[in-house]
C-alpha cells in the first residue's frame, strides 16, 4: 500500500502555489445571498483586462454563476462588484451550424463544470451544443483564445460589442475585426470608449456585420439585422460574424487586445503576445502567478486549506486594477474618467472600495507588495490632479457607493511604512482636502456631513444616513491624517484639527447601553435605539458590529466601557447573542443580513467587513487566547475552496486578504499605525519573501485543529511576550516561533504593555 502512495507524494511536493488556486471559489452567489459574488477571472496580477465565461445576461452583475449550465460568450471584462457592475465589456464565441445565432440567449451553450478547467492563467471549456472546446489564456491587456472545431462546413466566431453604443468593423484582408463598446455602469467622461482589436490566424469565408436597434419599451432583446453585404456597422448594439470551414481537431487561434485610448494603442497592446504561441503565452502567465503567489510559500499536509489559502491570495492581487497603458515609445499613460476625459501621463490604477480594501487589502501590498502600491499611489496624485478629489469607490472614475473617507488611511499607510516614489506632497495636499469637502455629484467622495462633524464632532442623524458609520471612519481617518502630518513634519497647528477630531468617535459612545449611537444635532441621541438594527446610523451593519470601529484607540473604547472586563464581556456578546437582527430601515432582509444569520456564529457578521478586525481586539484587553480560538473558528468554518467558499461577499481582495493575513498569524487593526496584532499561526510553516530580499519564517511546532493555542513563542530565537509586531521588525526577517498547545495559556502576553498601539496611550 505505501509503495503505491508514493507516486501520489511525489507528484503533490511538484505543485506550485497556482496549481492550488481555484478561480471558482466565490462564484455560487445570487442577489439575496452571497457567497463570494465572484467570477473565475482569468487575468494577470492587476492586468488591466480580464476575462470570463459569461453565463448571465448582458448586463448582469451576476456576469457568471456556478449554478449556471450555458454558457454565451467569452467577455472580456472590468467588473469589481455585480453591485457596481461592468464597464468596456465586449465578447466572443465560437459556433457551428447551418447558419449563425447572433442572439445572446438563442447562441447559448450547455457546459458542465467536468469539462471545464479554471486556472488564474488559463480556461478551458467544452461547448456542447457545438462540439468545440473554447481556450483562453491572458496577458495585461492582451489575450489569446483557441478554438479547436469539430469537422464544419460552417464555424463561425461572434463577436458582440454589447449595446447602448457601439462599433465593429470587419476586415477580411487582414483577418481582423476591429470596433469599440461604450457600454458602462457609470464613473466614465462623454468620450469613454473601449477600442479592440481581434486577429484570426484563418481567412474568412464568411462574414457578416450586426446592427442591432434599442429595444422598445418593456421589450429585452435587442431587434437585430445581419449584414452580409456590410463590412462596418455603428449601432445601439453592434456585432460581427466571421466563418471558415474545419475539419475536425482544426484548431483556429484569436489574438485580442482593447485598449481605453484608441485604436492604435489597442494594436500596440496586442504586441503584448509577440510572436509566441498560446502554449509560450500560458507558461508566461502560470510563471507570473507563481513569481507573485509565492512570495508566500506554505508547508502543511492539508491540501484543502493550502487551496483556500492560495485561491485567496489570488483574490487579494486582482485589484486594484492597472488603468494604464505603454505607449509605443514606451511612455505610461492613461484615459482619465475624470473631468473631460482624454489621454493623460502617468499611472493610474482604479476598481477598488475603499471603505473595504483599507483594512487589510493595502497593508498586505505594503508588506509583500509595496513596489506596485508604490506605483497605484502615484496613480492616486493623478487621479487628485484630473478631478480634485481622491477616489473611495472607484470604477473606473468616482462611484457612488459606501462611506468614509478612507483613502486617508490608503495614503498615509503607505508612505509611513516607507513607500516614497511618487508625490506626497500632492497627497498631503490631498487628504486635507478630502477631510473638508465633498464631491459634487458624488456624495461618497470626500466627506458628507463634513461641516457638522466639523463643528459639533459628529455627523449628526437628522438628515444624514448612516451618519454614525461615517463619524467613526471620519475619526478614524483624521488619526491617519495627523500621523502622515506628523511623519511629514507639519507644524502643530495645521495638525491639531485632526488630532483634536481622531477622539470624536467619543460622542457617539452611549454608557447605557455600551455601544455607539446615532446622535441628532441638538446633541440627543437617535430614538429609538435597537442595538440590533441593521442601516440607519450604521452602513450594513448594527450597533453591535460598528462600536469596534476605532481602530487606531482600542484602549479609549476599553477606557470609555469602563476596563478590560466590561470590554471583554461585550466582545464575548457578539458571539452569545443569537443571530437576530431588526431589519427595518431596509424593509426587509439584505443579503449582509442573511449571511450573518446562517453562519452560526452569533451577532458576528464576517461576510461584511466592518467587523472584521474585532476578534483580534482581545489583545487590547488580556486576552489574546480568545482572538486565537475566533481566528481560528472563522477560518476553518467560514472559508473553503469550494464555490461556496465565502461567507459573504469577497469585495476586492478585503475579505481574501483577511484570510491570508489570518494564516499568517497578524493582522493590521490599525493601517497607519505600523503593527500588526498577533492572531494565531494556520499553517505548520510559512516563510514571507519580502521585499527586503530578506525572508520570514514562521513555524507553529505541535500545530494541529484542536491546537490553536499560543502557549510560547519566539522571535529569532528570545522569548516573544507582546501581542503586536512592528512592521519594521518583520522586514528584518528571520524566525518566528510558535508552540501551540490545545488549552489556552491565559497568563502569556496579558501585562498591559503587551498591548498593540492605542492613541490614548500617547503622551
Amino acid at each position: 500500500m505505501l509503495f503505491m502512495l508514493l507516486p501520489l507524494v511525489a507528484a503533490a511536493e511538484r505543485l506550485t502555489p497556482v496549481d492550488y488556486v481555484s478561480t471558482l471559489v466565490g462564484t455560487e452567489s445570487k442577489v439575496s445571498l452571497s457567497t463570494g459574488n465572484t467570477y473565475p477571472a482569468i487575468a494577470l496580477p492587476w492586468g488591466m483586462n480580464f476575462w470570463m465565461p459569461q453565463t448571465g445576461r448582458m448586463g448582469d452583475g451576476w456576469a457568471y454563476v456556478y449554478s449556471a449550465d450555458k454558457i454565451r460568450g467569452f467577455k472580456q471584462t472590468h467588473q469589481p462588484s455585480p453591485w457596481i457592475n461592468d464597464y468596456g465589456q465586449f465578447s466572443i464565441f465560437p459556433e457551428t451550424g447551418d447558419k449563425p445565432i447572433w442572439d445572446e440567449n438563442e447562441r447559448a451553450s450547455w457546459f458542465s463544470h467536468k469539462a471545464e478547467t479554471a486556472k488564474p492563467y488559463y480556461y478551458k471549456v467544452y461547448l456542447a451544443d457545438y462540439d468545440v472546446t473554447a481556450e483562453i489564456t491572458p496577458t495585461e491587456r492582451a489575450a489569446m483564445m483557441r478554438f479547436t472545431y469539430p469537422d464544419a462546413e460552417h464555424a463561425y466566431v461572434v463577436v458582440d460589442a454589447f449595446d447602448r453604443g457601439s462599433y465593429v468593423r470587419i476586415m477580411p484582408g487582414q483577418r481582423r475585426i476591429v470596433g469599440y463598446t461604450t457600454r458602462n455602469s457609470g464613473g466614465v467622461t462623454d468620450d469613454f470608449r473601449n477600442w479592440f482589436v481581434i486577429e484570426f490566424d484563418q481567412p474568412f469565408t464568411y462574414s457578416a456585420v450586426v446592427s442591432g436597434e434599442r429595444p422598445a419599451e418593456g421589450d429585452r432583446r435587442t431587434r437585430a439585422t445581419i449584414n452580409e453585404d456590410a463590412n462596418e456597422a455603428y449601432a445601439y448594439h453592434a456585432g460581427a460574424i466571421i466563418g471558415f470551414p474545419t475539419r475536425r481537431g482544426q484548431q483556429v487561434t484569436a489574438r485580442v487586445a482593447s485598449s481605453f485610448i484608441s485604436l492604435e494603442q489597442a494594436e500596440q497592446n496586442l504586441r503584448e503576445l509577440g510572436s509566441r504561441s498560446f502554449e509560450q503565452v500560458c507558461a508566461a502567465g502560470r510563471d507570473r502567478w507563481n513569481d507573485i503567489l509565492g512570495r508566500i510559500e506554505v508547508e502543511d499536509t492539508n491540501i484543502d486549506h493550502l487551496r483556500t489559502f492560495y485561491s485567496c491570495l489570488y483574490r487579494s492581487v486582482l485589484f486594484p486594477r492597472s488603468f494604464f497603458e505603454v505607449t509605443s515609445d514606451g511612455d505610461i499613460v492613461h484615459y482619465s474618467p475624470y473631468g473631460e476625459g482624454g489621454v493623460k501621463p502617468g499611472y493610474l490604477f482604479t476598481d477598488s472600495g475603499f471603505w473595504d480594501t483599507f483594512r487589510c487589502l493595502f497593508p498586505l501590498l505594503n508588506l509583500l507588495y509595496p513596489e506596485m502600491n508604490e506605483k497605484m499611489q502615484a496613480g492616486l496624485v493623478n487621479t487628485w490632479l484630473e478631478s480634485g478629489f481622491l477616489p473611495e469607490w472607484a470604477s473606473p472614475g468616482h462611484r457612488g457607493c459606501m462611506v468614509g473617507n478612507n483613502s486617508a488611511s490608503i495614503v498615509a499607510d503607505a508612505y509611513l511604512k516607507g513607500l516614497r516614489n511618487y508625490d506626497i506632497d500632492a497627497l498631503w495636499e490631498a487628504v486635507k482636502h478630502g477631510a473638508n469637502a465633498v464631491h459634487p455629484q458624488v456624495s461618497s467622495t470626500g466627506r458628507l456631513g463634513w461641516e457638522d462633524y466639523n463643528k459639533l464632532g459628529y455627523v449628526p442623524c437628522d438628515d444624514i444616513r448612516e451618519s454614525a458609520a461615517r463619524t467613526l471612519e471620519y475619526a478614524y481617518d483624521d488619526w491617519c491624517i495627523y500621523q502622515l502630518g506628523l511623519a511629514l513634519g507639519k507644524k502643530a497647528k495645521e495638525l491639531k484639527p485632526y488630532r483634536d477630531h481622531a477622539l470624536n468617535y467619543r460622542n457617539l459612545f452611549d454608557p447605557s447601553h455600551n455601544l455607539m449611537r446615532g446622535r441628532k444635532k441638538d446633541g440627543s441621541w437617535m430614538e429609538p435605539f435597537s442595538p440590533l438594527q441593521w442601516g440607519n446610523a450604521f452602513t450594513e451593519g448594527n450597533a453591535w458590529h460598528y462600536t469596534w470601529s476605532v481602530f487606531h484607540d482600542p484602549q479609549g473604547l476599553i477606557n470609555l466601557m469602563g476596563g478590560n472586563d466590561a470590554f471583554n464581556h461585550m466582545l464575548d456578546s457578539v458571539f452569545s447573542v443569537p443571530p437576530i437582527f431588526d431589519e427595518s430601515y431596509y424593509g426587509g432582509v439584505i443579503h449582509e443580513i442573511r449571511e450573518m444569520q446562517i453562519m452560526n456564529m452569533g451577532n458576528y457578521a464576517h461576510g461584511n467587513q466592518p467587523i472584521q478586525h474585532m476578534i483580534y481586539l482581545y489583545d487590547w484587553s488580556s486576552q489574546p487566547w480568545k482572538a486565537q480560538y475566533w481566528i481560528r473558528e472563522v477560518m476553518d468554518r467560514l472559508y473553503t475552496a469550494a464555490p461556496d467558499g465565502y461567507c459573504g461577499d469577497e469585495d476586492n481582495g478585503q475579505t481574501s486578504a483577511w484570510y491570508v493575513f489570518s494564516a499568517m498569524g497578524f493582522y493590521p487593526v490599525c493601517p497607519g499605525s505600523n503593527q500588526y496584532a498577533i492572531g494565531t499561526p494556520y499553517f505548520d510553516k510559512m516563510t514571507l519573501r519580502l521585499p527586503t530580499g530578506k525572508r520570514l519564517t514562521i513555524t507553529a511546532e505541535g500545530n494541529s485543529a484542536s491546537r490553536r493555542y499560543i502557549d510560547a513563542m519566539t522571535f529569532n530565537g528570545t522569548a516573544y511576550e507582546k501581542n503586536y509586531f512592528t512592521h519594521s521588525d518583520l522586514l528584518q526577517g528571520g524566525t518566528i516561533v510558535c508552540h501551540m498547545a490545545d488549552r489556552p495559556n491565559t497568563t502569556r502576553a496579558t501585562a498591559a504593555d503587551a498591548a498593540p498601539y492605542s492613541f490614548s496611550n500617547e503622551k
